[in-house]
């Protein structure tokens, strides 16, 4: 028997427009229920950031993002201070008659604290969605400062003090597997690994992405995208991809395939010059492959 928040969170992302599977629900599921990050992995261009960004639609709440990158630190990450007004508030009180301790005291209060992401998380009135995008991006010493916020969810400011969460927010981690990530964050987190998608799912994907498309484009476009991913590419395109070129060419009012429009498009979902000479010795082949799998629909 399907329990009954599993089919309400299914509810939820379906209404968003976002096509998804049981193992992604139940995911998302647990993880509200838990109270525990998820992690998800998998190639990149198949909708892991996406998942986030319904979550927060679905719940009405307010998604925030830390994009990961090498060389962040907590001052980007958690919070810092705003020097340019502190600085202009010395000035100010140059000639007042406040005391060092007063000065101080006003230097380093609230209205000077500038919060990134993760203190603006854990300080909604609401719980948000926070969104650690590519943390693989990110170093081994970033991992430890966003590991201590999850064990405790508060944050330590020496100049105010411990700042505790309200609210605990809904917690999406992805990664592209450029490097492997601590066993002590996959210890805190739930997994879930996100693959290109079947056929099918794609092929809903497209009609629901892109509505007004042709039938027979529609088809088409997946099936050559299914066939193109079994070739030896550098970057394999995801879905993303998928939704620009049937987007592009719905635009351009193409209602099928032919095999000179698909060579004249490739730049769209390929982004690797070798791709694109892999690809380009392969069209005929892979066009062939495309109508006949689409004669057979």
């Amino acid at each position: 028997m399907q329990h009954e928040g599993f089919q309400k969170i299914q509810d939820l992302l379906n209404n968003q427009g976002y096509i998804t599977d049981p193992s992604i629900v139940m995911s998302i599921f647990l993880g509200m229920q838990l109270r525990k990050p998820i992690l998800i992995e998998g190639p990149a261009g198949v909708g892991k950031t996406e998942i986030a960004k319904v979550m927060a639609r679905a719940l009405n709440t307010e998604l925030i993002r830390l994009q990961c990158y090498e060389g962040l630190d907590a001052t980007h990450a958690i919070y810092e201070w705003n020097y340019q007004q502190q600085l202009l508030y010395l000035k100010l009180q140059e000639q007042s008659d406040l005391s060092s301790e007063e000065k101080e005291a006003n230097l380093f209060s609230e209205k000077f604290l500038l919060r990134r992401p993760l203190l603006q998380a854990i300080t909604r009135a609401q719980a948000p969605v926070l969104l650690i995008d590519e943390i693989d991006r990110a170093d081994e010493e970033f991992e430890s400062f966003f590991l201590e916020v999850l064990s405790d969810w508060q944050i330590s400011i020496p100049e105010i003090g411990t700042i505790k969460a309200e609210h605990i927010p809904h917690v999406i981690v992805t990664s592209n597997r450029v490097r492997e990530l601590s066993e002590a964050l996959r210890r805190r987190c739930l997994y879930l690994w996100i693959d290109y998608p079947k056929f099918d799912k794609e092929l809903e994907i497209v009609k629901r992405k892109v509505p007004g498309i042709d039938q027979k484009l529609a088809l088409q476009i997946t099936h050559f995208m299914q066939e193109l991913r079994q070739l030896r590419l550098e970057k394999v395109p995801g879905i993303a991809e998928t939704l620009d070129w049937a987007t592009a060419l719905s635009t351009l009012h193409f209602d099928h395939l032919e095999k000179d429009i698909i060579e004249s498009t490739l730049g769209i979902i390929l982004k690797d010059w070798q791709d694109l000479r892999t690809t380009q010795l392969s069209l005929s082949e892979l066009f062939e492959k495309v109508k006949v799998r689409s004669k057979l629909d």
